[in-house]
Protein backbone atom coordinates (compact mmCIF):
# COMPACT_ATOMS: atom_id res chain seq x y z
CA UNK A 1 0.00 0.00 0.00
CA UNK A 2 1.57 3.62 -0.79
CA UNK A 3 0.76 6.85 0.70
CA UNK A 4 -1.92 7.91 -2.05
CA UNK A 5 -3.98 4.50 -1.20
CA UNK A 6 -4.38 5.48 2.20
CA UNK A 7 -5.39 8.68 1.36
CA UNK A 8 -8.12 7.55 -1.18
CA UNK A 9 -9.09 5.14 1.75
CA UNK A 10 -8.80 7.99 4.93
CA UNK A 11 -10.97 10.45 3.05
CA UNK A 12 -13.10 7.16 2.33
CA UNK A 13 -13.93 6.29 5.95
CA UNK A 14 -13.54 10.20 7.11
CA UNK A 15 -16.72 10.88 4.47
CA UNK A 16 -18.90 7.62 5.98
CA UNK A 17 -18.30 9.18 9.88
CA UNK A 18 -19.41 12.58 8.48
CA UNK A 19 -22.31 10.92 7.11
CA UNK A 20 -23.07 9.07 10.32
CA UNK A 21 -22.69 11.81 12.38
CA UNK A 22 -25.03 13.98 9.98
CA UNK A 23 -28.21 11.51 10.06
CA UNK A 24 -27.56 11.18 13.50
CA UNK A 25 -28.27 14.50 13.93
CA UNK A 26 -31.04 15.06 12.25
CA UNK A 27 -32.46 12.08 13.74
CA UNK A 28 -32.02 13.85 17.26
CA UNK A 29 -33.39 16.81 16.38
CA UNK A 30 -36.77 15.26 14.70
CA UNK A 31 -36.70 13.55 17.77
CA UNK A 32 -36.27 16.00 20.17
CA UNK A 33 -38.92 18.32 18.00
CA UNK A 34 -41.34 16.08 18.66
CA UNK A 35 -40.97 15.22 22.32
CA UNK A 36 -41.02 19.10 23.13
CA UNK A 37 -44.39 19.40 21.11
CA UNK A 38 -45.62 16.29 22.16
CA UNK A 39 -49.72 16.92 22.97
CA UNK A 40 -50.42 15.40 26.91
CA UNK A 41 -54.20 17.25 27.17
CA UNK A 42 -56.51 19.21 25.72
CA UNK A 43 -59.18 20.65 26.62
CA UNK A 44 -61.28 23.84 27.94
CA UNK A 45 -61.33 25.67 30.99
CA UNK A 46 -63.85 28.64 31.44
CA UNK A 47 -63.08 31.55 34.08
CA UNK A 48 -62.73 35.62 33.78
CA UNK A 49 -60.39 37.05 31.86
CA UNK A 50 -58.42 39.50 33.88
CA UNK A 51 -54.90 39.42 31.84
CA UNK A 52 -54.03 39.44 28.00
CA UNK A 53 -49.99 41.03 27.09
CA UNK A 54 -47.53 40.92 25.10
CA UNK A 55 -43.86 39.73 26.84
CA UNK A 56 -41.16 38.36 25.98
CA UNK A 57 -36.68 39.89 25.80
CA UNK A 58 -36.08 37.44 23.08
CA UNK A 59 -39.22 36.19 21.83
CA UNK A 60 -42.32 37.99 22.09
CA UNK A 61 -45.29 35.64 23.31
CA UNK A 62 -48.48 36.24 24.21
CA UNK A 63 -49.36 35.76 27.60
CA UNK A 64 -52.72 36.00 29.88
CA UNK A 65 -54.36 34.59 32.85
CA UNK A 66 -58.11 33.46 34.12
CA UNK A 67 -59.30 33.49 37.10
CA UNK A 68 -61.15 29.87 37.10
CA UNK A 69 -65.02 29.55 37.03
CA UNK A 70 -66.56 28.34 40.47
CA UNK A 71 -63.31 29.93 42.31
CA UNK A 72 -64.52 32.95 45.36
CA UNK A 73 -61.11 34.17 46.23
CA UNK A 74 -58.46 35.21 43.97
CA UNK A 75 -55.38 33.25 44.56
CA UNK A 76 -52.78 31.30 43.41
CA UNK A 77 -54.59 28.11 42.71
CA UNK A 78 -57.58 29.81 40.98
CA UNK A 79 -55.29 31.49 38.96
CA UNK A 80 -54.80 29.61 35.50
CA UNK A 81 -51.90 30.99 32.90
CA UNK A 82 -51.36 30.22 29.73
CA UNK A 83 -49.87 31.44 26.25
CA UNK A 84 -51.35 32.12 23.33
CA UNK A 85 -50.40 30.70 19.98
CA UNK A 86 -51.90 33.41 17.45
CA UNK A 87 -51.87 36.67 17.06
CA UNK A 88 -55.65 36.95 15.66
CA UNK A 89 -57.03 35.07 19.05
CA UNK A 90 -54.86 37.63 21.12
CA UNK A 91 -56.82 40.19 19.17
CA UNK A 92 -59.63 38.53 20.42
CA UNK A 93 -59.24 38.59 23.56
CA UNK A 94 -58.31 41.33 24.32
CA UNK A 95 -61.79 42.74 23.60
CA UNK A 96 -62.71 40.22 26.06
CA UNK A 97 -61.07 40.96 29.02
CA UNK A 98 -63.12 41.46 32.09
CA UNK A 99 -65.36 39.00 30.54
CA UNK A 100 -66.10 35.03 31.55
CA UNK A 101 -64.45 33.05 28.47
CA UNK A 102 -63.86 30.16 27.65
CA UNK A 103 -60.55 28.89 26.29
CA UNK A 104 -59.41 25.75 24.37
CA UNK A 105 -55.65 24.48 24.91
CA UNK A 106 -53.47 21.73 24.33
CA UNK A 107 -50.59 21.00 26.87
CA UNK A 108 -47.49 20.23 25.44
CA UNK A 109 -44.34 18.39 27.36
CA UNK A 110 -42.68 21.64 26.99
CA UNK A 111 -43.17 24.64 24.97
CA UNK A 112 -40.32 26.13 23.05
CA UNK A 113 -39.68 29.66 23.77
CA UNK A 114 -41.05 31.48 20.70
CA UNK A 115 -44.51 29.45 21.57
CA UNK A 116 -44.46 31.20 25.24
CA UNK A 117 -43.62 31.45 28.81
CA UNK A 118 -46.20 28.34 30.04
CA UNK A 119 -47.16 24.68 28.46
CA UNK A 120 -50.56 25.00 27.82
CA UNK A 121 -50.77 26.77 24.49
CA UNK A 122 -54.50 28.52 23.82
CA UNK A 123 -55.66 28.31 20.25
CA UNK A 124 -59.04 29.49 20.70
CA UNK A 125 -61.17 31.71 22.93
CA UNK A 126 -64.83 32.39 22.91
CA UNK A 127 -67.49 34.59 25.35
CA UNK A 128 -68.90 32.11 28.39
CA UNK A 129 -72.60 32.87 28.01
Amino acid sequence: MNLEETKVKARSIFKRVLWVLFIAFVLCTVTYYFYRTYTLSEGTRSGMLFKISKKGKVFKTYEGQIQLAGAALMNKQSIWEFSVVDATVYGEMQAMEGKNVRLHYKEVVHAFPWQGETNYLVYDAEEAK
